[in-house]
């Protein structure tokens, strides 16, 4: 669980999180390609954080550095489950 005191602890521009999902609405639905989607969860300058997304076959940082933020509270709290105060945090 994502705790505001856990993203103060964290260093700038860290990816705490990461993983993969389908495109689909069973899963981080963005298009509905039902393609397979990375995303990583990154904590930002100050003890803010966003998700970013995108097709598989792009690596890790090319997806932190230019992939499609994550704007859906359920697609968000899917991916990174956090207490109210963290997700007050999200940078969309």
């Amino acid at each position: 669980m994502l705790t505001i005191e856990k993203l103060k602890a964290m260093e700038p521009e860290t990816i705490f999180a990461q993983g993969t999902s389908n495109d689909s609405p069973d899963g981080l639905f963005m298009a509905n390609t039902n393609r397979q989607l990375r995303w990583v969860a990154v904590r930002g300058d100050i003890h803010d954080w966003t998700i970013y997304c995108h097709f598989a076959e792009k690596d890790w940082e090319w997806i932190k550095r230019q992939g499609d933020k994550v704007g859906m509270e359920s697609n968000i709290k899917l991916l990174v489950p956090c207490d109210d105060e963290a997700f007050a945090m999200y940078r969309y």
